[in-house]
């Protein structure tokens, strides 16, 4: 049965599959959560030594990812620890499985 747009229901999974798949629509993005996943937590000083990009140009990635929801940062002035936020790492997979399965 052939699908058209007004079959199509728009809803919060939709919606959040967008949402991830903007903030990954980077490469940049895509490299810094490869490399958070293999680490505990990490500083933007860090990202820094690893990438090489100024560190302005990596904070912007860090927020749009933060924004997603795909990180969270924890203030330790003067510098922000960044982690994978593990429950919305989880969702990502799983919406990203099922939309391609």
């Amino acid at each position: 049965m052939k699908r058209s747009l007004e079959t199509i229901q728009y809803d919060k999974k939709a919606e959040a599959l967008a949402m991830y798949a903007k903030a990954l629509s980077h490469p940049m993005r895509v490299s810094i959560l490869n490399y958070l996943e293999n680490q505990t937590c990490c500083y933007t000083g860090d990202l820094v030594d690893v990438f090489p990009l100024a560190q302005s140009t990596i904070s912007q990635h860090l927020k749009e990812l933060k924004n997603a929801g795909l990180i969270q940062g924890e203030l330790k002035p003067p510098k922000i620890k960044y982690c994978i936020n593990q429950e919305n790492w989880a969702i990502a997979k799983e919406l990203f499985n099922r939309f391609f399965d």
